[in-house]
Parts: C-alpha cells; structure tokens; sequence
C-alpha cells in the first residue's frame, strides 16, 4: 500500500496496518473500543450508565459490538500494538489509552495486553463524573495512556514539566459513544516532534483535528462508514473555521 496522509482509510485496522511499511510512522495516539458489552457489571444494561450525552454508550458502537471473549480480545490488542510498533520509527511513540476495570470482582489492569512492550510511562488521565452500579469498589475516574516509546524518542523541550495525571474534561458535544477530548490529544502531538500521525481507531477524528492545529499530517484507519462521515465533517468544519479565523 502506498502511505498517503490526511486521509482515512475503511477498513480492518490490523489488515490495513499490515499493508502500510515499517517505520514510516512517527507518532501513534489511539484508544481502541473497551470491550465493555462483555462485562460483569451492569453499567451497560442501565440507561443511566452511559457517561457521556445522553448515554451514547449504551446504544454501542457502529460495525463493532465490543463484546469479545476477553482471551480473544486480548490477542487482538496485542497483534494490533505489535503492528503499531513496527509502524513507527526509533523515534516513534505509541500513546495508547485504555481503561482498567473490575470483572468478577477483579481487576482487569490490561497487563494481559501490553506486557512485553516497551513502556516507559504510564499517564493518568482523570475525568470528570460518573456513575457506579457496583457496591463492591469507588467510582473509577481516570484512564490509563500507555506511552510506549522506542529508543529515541524524546519530548519537546518543556514538555516534560507536564506530571503524569492529566485532568480534561470528557467530550460531551461529540455523537461518537467514546471520543477523546481534543485538548488531551493536542497536548500528546504538541510535545512530540512527530511529523506524522497515526490513529488506528480513528473513530470521530479528533486525532486527525490535533494533528491539523499542530500543523502535523495525520493518517486515520477506521472500520466503520458512519464515523468516516462524521469525522470528514469535523475535519471539514475545523478547516473551514480555520480559513474564517484568518480572512
């Protein structure tokens, strides 16, 4: 496949990965789907569970049902990060967002996915809100970002003033059952010297909108159609903002 950036690509992430050449990537950020229908809890068979507008959430994902058997769904994360880790260059990094949880009354600390690759940091990132069914453990309110980094790479300089705990708020103004909020992104792609982008779960593109107010290229894969056109729009509207805000 020949790499062409600024746009998104339909289709399997890992089949499209496979295609694409080795270190040809400088910066990977992405959040893959959870797995939360194959949950013990019953977060996601409440209405009142979704943590997001009006529970996008519960109504689940478009072309993904995000309820794997958990052995399966590990395996296919840890073929997706060796993808992405072949992708990116020496010094590329994978910024990978996930989310630890409780089933049968154990955590879930994803160790049984990103085990064996090379991380150096592990980013906290808190949120605002939520709501807990189970009287069993607190309310969680943070994320996990895996920063999974090859040899030389290395932050802008003032960027590693920034801690390790990220406080933003959830992206409530986004369809999209599970966005990232832009200003998290932003702040990942703005401390890299990254040059190219990649998110493997593109989703609504707030991946490819970080990239593009850091003057960064971005390249997207995403299986779903509708979130395609849902993130076009978004990136279409940002330019189009963009274009206003300097006439």
């Amino acid at each position: 496949m020949i790499l062409e950036f600024n746009k998104i690509i339909q289709g399997d992430c890992l089949e499209v990965m496979r295609q694409l050449p080795s270190e040809s990537i400088d910066l990977i950020v992405t959040s893959p789907p959870y797995n939360l229908k194959n949950s013990t809890g019953n977060g996601m068979k409440d209405g009142r569970g979704g943590k997001w507008k009006n529970a996008e959430l519960i109504n689940g994902y478009s072309h993904h049902n995000d309820c794997m058997p958990h052995e399966e769904y590990a395996k296919w994360q840890r073929d997706c990060l060796t993808e992405m880790l072949r992708l990116i260059s020496d010094s590329g990094a994978i910024f990978y967002n996930h989310k630890w949880r409780v089933q049968d009354g154990i955590l879930q600390d994803r160790q049984d996915i990103v085990n064996g690759f090379p991380i150096r940091q592990i980013i906290i990132w808190k949120r605002k809100g939520g709501i807990n069914f189970n009287q069993g453990y607190f309310l969680p309110t943070y994320e996990v970002i895996y920063l999974i980094a090859k040899p030389n790479f290395k932050l802008v300089p003032k960027a590693n003033a920034y801690g390790d705990v990220w406080e933003f708020k959830q992206e409530m103004n986004n369809p999209h059952p599970a966005p990232f909020p832009i200003a998290l992104i932003d702040r990942i792609i703005a401390s890299s010297y990254a040059k190219s982008i990649l998110d493997p779960f593109m989703g609504s593109g707030t991946t490819a909108i970080a990239a593009l107010m850091n003057y960064r290229d971005y390249l997207g894969i995403e299986i779903s159609p509708e979130y395609i056109e849902m993130a076009e729009k978004r990136i279409s509207d940002y330019k189009s903002q963009c274009r206003i805000k300097f006439i």
